[in-house]
C-alpha cells in the first residue's frame, strides 16, 4: 500500500516536470499540432510514457514491486506503440500503419491461454479500437488525459479485485502520470498529448482491462470492457457514422467529434472536458460495479443504450460546411489537369454570366 502511494506520488511529480520540460524542445523542433485554433507543442505524451515506464521499472529494479512476465510484455508492447506514435507526431504517418502496428503489438499481450484463440482475435481488435479512440480524443485540451485518469482508476480497481498487484500498481502510476500531465494540458493547454501519449494510454488501459476479464463469461466481459471504454468507442462510432452519412473520407480529419459538437452547443472548453469526463466516469462506474457483482449485468445494457442515443442525437448537430460548387463563366476554358485544358465548357453545372 505504501509503495503504491509513493510510486503514484513520484509519477505525478515527474510527469508534471517532464511535461513542462518538453515544451521548449517541441517548439524549437517544430513538433506542433497546427490543426487547432492555435498551434500547440506536442511531446507531453512522451513525458507520460517515460514517467510510467521509469517509475514502474525502477520499483521492480529496487525489488519492491516485481512485475512478472505479462506486465513486462505489456510495457514493451506499449512502448513500441508509443514509439510509433512519436514518429507520427514528428512526421505524417498514414493511419493504416498506426492501426497495423498497434494490432501487431496487441497480438503479443492478449492472454490466449485464458481467452483462447477465437476470443483472442476480438480482444486484439478491441485493444486497437480503444487505442485509436484515445488518439481521437486528443482533439480537445485535457480530454484524453481526463478520460484516461478515470479509466485507469476503474481498471485498477478491477486489477486489485483480481489480486493482480503488479497490474494495479502500473495503472495507479499511469493515472498519476496523467494527472501530472493535466497540470499543463488543462484548457487552455500549454502542451499537447500527441499520438505518442494517447496511443500508449489507450493501449495500456485496453490491454489491462482484457487481462482482468480473461477467463470470465465472454458476453458479460464484452459488456464490462465496453462500459470501461464507452466514451472513446462512442466518439469513434459518432465520427464514423457522421462521415459515412456525409460522404466524406473516413480518415480525413474534421471538427466532428463529441467535443466539437458540444462546443457548437455553446459549452466552454473546460465545460466540455468536465462533462465528457463525468460521462466516462459513469460508464466506468457501471463496469466496475458489474465486475464486482454489485450490479446486475443489465446495467451494461443501459450504458450501451445511452451511448447509442447520444450518438444519434449528436448526429443531428451540423458540423460540416456546405460544399461550394465552382462558378464557371460561359465560354471560359475548363482545366482538366494542371497542364491541359479542354476546348470550351458547353454545359457548366452553375453558370455565372459575364
Amino acid at each position: 500500500m505504501l509503495y503504491g502511494i509513493a510510486a503514484a506520488t513520484t509519477a505525478l511529480l515527474l510527469a508534471a516536470f517532464l511535461s513542462a520540460l518538453f515544451r521548449l524542445p517541441a517548439l524549437r523542433l517544430g513538433i506542433i499540432d497546427r490543426r487547432r485554433q492555435r498551434p500547440l507543442p506536442l511531446l507531453g505524451g512522451m513525458g507520460v510514457v517515460l514517467t510510467t515506464c521509469l517509475v514502474v521499472a525502477g520499483w521492480e529494479w529496487a525489488g519492491v514491486a516485481p512485475l512478472g512476465p505479462e506486465i513486462r510484455r505489456l510495457l514493451i508492447a506499449a512502448g513500441a506503440v508509443a514509439l510509433l506514435g512519436l514518429v507520427a507526431d514528428v512526421r505524417r504517418v498514414k493511419a493504416r500503419f498506426l492501426v497495423g502496428g498497434t494490432a501487431v503489438a496487441a497480438a503479443f499481450v492478449v492472454p490466449y491461454g485464458e481467452t483462447g484463440f477465437l476470443l483472442g482475435v476480438p480482444a486484439v481488435g478491441l485493444i486497437v479500437l480503444v487505442a485509436v479512440g484515445f488518439k481521437a480524443l486528443d482533439h480537445a485540451d485535457g480530454l484524453a488525459g481526463t478520460v484516461g485518469v478515470v479509466t485507469a482508476f476503474g481498471v485498477g480497481v478491477l486489477a486489485a479485485a483480481e489480486v493482480m498487484d503488479a497490474l494495479a500498481v502500473l495503472l495507479s502510476v499511469l493515472a498519476a502520470a496523467l494527472t501530472g500531465f493535466l497540470m499543463h494540458n488543462w484548457p487552455p493547454a500549454r502542451i499537447g498529448f500527441g499520438a505518442c501519449g494517447s496511443l500508449f494510454t489507450g493501449f495500456v488501459l485496453a490491454a489491462s482491462a482484457v487481462m482482468t476479464r480473461a477467463g470470465r463469461d465472454p458476453v458479460s466481459s464484452l459488456g464490462v470492457l465496453y462500459a470501461l471504454t464507452a466514451l472513446a468507442t462512442a466518439d469513434v462510432l459518432l465520427v464514423a457514422l457522421s462521415r459515412r452519412l456525409a460522404g466524406r473520407p473516413l480518415l480525413r480529419g474534421a471538427p466532428d467529434h463529441l467535443a466539437h459538437r458540444l462546443r457548437r452547443l455553446g459549452l466552454t472548453p473546460q465545460g466540455v472536458t468536465i462533462l465528457l469526463g463525468v460521462a466516462a466516469f459513469a460508464g466506468v462506474l457501471v463496469g466496475v460495479l458489474v465486475h464486482m457483482g454489485w450490479m446486475a449485468v443489465s446495467g451494461l445494457y443501459w450504458v450501451g443504450a445511452t451511448a447509442l442515443i447520444a450518438v444519434l442525437g449528436f448526429l443531428r448537430i451540423k458540423v460540416y460546411g456546405a460544399r461550394r460548387q465552382p462558378y464557371l463563366t460561359v465560354g471560359e476554358p475548363f482545366r482538366t489537369s494542371s497542364h491541359a485544358t479542354s476546348t470550351q465548357v458547353r454545359a457548366p453545372l452553375r453558370v455565372r454570366n459575364g
